[in-house]
């Protein structure tokens, strides 16, 4: 984990070097998710989490540019129908709702519509973290430990202030028990960033 953070810093910096003419910004950013665990074996409907971090915005020209982004984020999710599909597999904790913690690296193109409102799409790396992983007695992780989604949206520039809104949605199985039930992330988010 901590060559992907040395490899993000490094890239963010070689590319504020090399666009610095362009425009580089840096700031801070958090916000709310709602996100559910797409799958059979968990609850339909969406739950409120959160996330945080930093983010660069590297303009290209006027039109053109892209926003990486590092950023500890929340998946949560309630399961459902799991004993039915997994009668051999046990929550240790008993708990119904299942939280995911990951470290996520967009890395997002962004089109400037205006002066007021940029687009944003690509793809994120998501790096699982916590350690409350399991659903399995032995121990035997649950989940795997990375997941790659597409992120869709937009974001409103005032003088330092920004205001986004995004959709994540997942593209890779994270269920790390069997392919009986594929599990994948979705997740809306909203927020506020502070360039600085």
């Amino acid at each position: 984990m901590k060559r992907i953070v040395l490899v993000f810093s490094a890239v963010i910096a070689f590319t504020a070097a090399s666009y610095a003419q362009g425009g580089f910004r840096l700031g801070a950013k958090l916000g709310a998710n709602l996100n559910k665990i797409e799958g059979q074996s968990f609850k339909d409907g969406f739950d409120l989490s959160y996330h945080l971090g930093g983010f660069a915005e590297i303009d290209f020209n006027k039109k053109w540019g892209i926003q990486p982004e590092l950023l500890w984020n929340q998946t949560t999710g309630r399961r459902s129908n799991f004993n039915t599909l997994y009668p051999t597999v046990t929550n240790p904790n008993g708990a119904e709702k299942v939280k995911l913690d990951y470290l996520s690296i967009p890395i997002l193109l962004r089109y400037n519509v205006g002066n007021m409102l940029t687009l944003n799409a690509g793809p994120q790396f998501g790096i699982l973290l916590n350690e409350d992983k399991t659903l399995l007695q032995n121990g035997q992780s649950a989940f795997k430990n990375g997941d790659f989604s597409m992120v869709f949206g937009g974001q409103l520039n005032f003088n330092f202030l920004r205001i986004y809104g995004r959709y994540n949605i997942g593209l890779q199985n994270i269920n790390d028990i069997d392919n009986r039930d594929k599990w994948t992330n979705q997740q809306i988010q909203f927020g506020l960033g502070l360039r600085l």
